[in-house]
């Protein structure tokens, strides 16, 4: 039985990978230290999810920070493979705490890349993000242009995870694939992000918030659909490309054993195509709050996901219409609402 170290345990979509990799037989160690950036009841929930595994789930309460412990934990398991989820997440809270994001993704990105280097599992896949594109508005977006021009602090310190996991995959031969994911939702999701704030509100007979007075574009890749590519890609990993070209260098491959991948639906949706999708599954509607632009925010995003494609033979397929319908059954009874 192989061991994978996923981070990120008690986290949305670090929890849907480690019950996709237990019920496929594998053992998990799984790393999280239940911060307080949203209800800690909730990352307890998705854990007890894990533990009904019995051994086959190991649980480290470990910070990324704390190098010696994530060390150790690597020396102790000796995973065959990586699969780094953990950080903090979010562009507007990046704007009030910009600290933590550096203690969490830069810091404890060096703590993992560290644990790798001397204990060389076969494969480190971790989580970058479409909000690396930042400026870039050439749709669909390609891992294999643009991505140099982030506008939030989050999503800078996840294009300098891209750089650190490059550089040491060049100085160590670590392979390791860096997956930008695009706008996830569903089951057991994070009560920050839009379809959970949307379906509280309206649930509470609250206003939805709507940036950008509602124009906004979201290519939305339900949980499963990402769980699927991680889980594929995971066990690929990458070698050097024989045909980089160092004059045209292509961002998203390396002469090292490195890649850049999408995963995303590859179909974008009105922001108020989305909100119609979550009134249609609670059958009831909205009251509408239009606000201002966002400072960090994108207008659209849109994913070029043909290499997830070529490489495992997986597109994402989900619709909005099913994906959000799941949510607002899981919500339902998981609030008793």
């Amino acid at each position: 039985m192989q061991t994978i170290l996923v981070t990120g345990t008690a986290g949305f979509i670090g929890n849907a990978v480690a019950k996709r990799l237990l019920d496929e037989g594998y053992h998990v160690v799984g790393l999280d230290c239940l911060t307080d950036y949203y209800d800690v009841n909730l990352k307890k929930a998705r854990l007890a999810r894990l533990a009904k595994s019995g051994n086959h789930f190991t649980e480290a309460r470990i910070r990324l920070e704390d190098s010696a412990a994530v060390m150790q934990l690597f020396a102790e398991h000796k995973p065959s493979h990586v699969i780094h989820l953990a950080g903090q997440a979010g562009v507007r809270y990046s704007l009030e705490a910009p600290q933590s994001y550096v203690d969490a993704n830069v810091t404890g990105f060096l703590s993992m890349l560290e644990g790798a280097r001397a204990h060389k599992p076969q494969h480190m896949v971790f989580a970058s993000t479409s909000s690396v594109f930042g400026l870039d508005e050439h749709m669909p977006l390609s891992p294999h242009r643009g991505g140099n021009h982030p506008v939030s602090f989050y999503a800078a310190t996840k294009k300098a995870n891209e750089a650190m996991a490059h550089s040491y995959a060049h100085l160590f031969g670590q392979a390791v694939t860096g997956l930008r994911f695009f706008t996830v939702y569903g089951p057991w999701g994070r009560p920050d992000m839009a379809l959970f704030k949307f379906t509280k509100a309206i649930l509470e007979d609250r206003p939805v918030p709507l940036f950008n007075h509602g124009n906004m574009v979201r290519d939305f890749t339900y949980v499963d659909d990402i769980v699927e590519g991680i889980f594929r890609l995971t066990f690929l990993p990458p070698a050097a490309n024989p045909q980089w070209d160092a004059v045209s260098a292509d961002p998203a491959s390396s002469s090292a054993p490195f890649r850049i991948c999408n995963i995303g639906n590859s179909e974008p949706v009105e922001l108020l195509k989305y909100l119609e999708a979550i009134e249609e599954a609670l059958g009831k509607k909205a009251q509408r709050e239009l606000l201002p632009f966002q400072p960090g925010d994108v207008a659209a995003t849109f994913a070029d996901s043909s290499d997830l494609f070529e490489l495992t033979g997986f597109k994402p397929q989900t619709t909005v219409k099913q994906g959000v319908a799941n949510f607002v059954k899981w919500y339902r009874d998981y609030y008793q609402c």
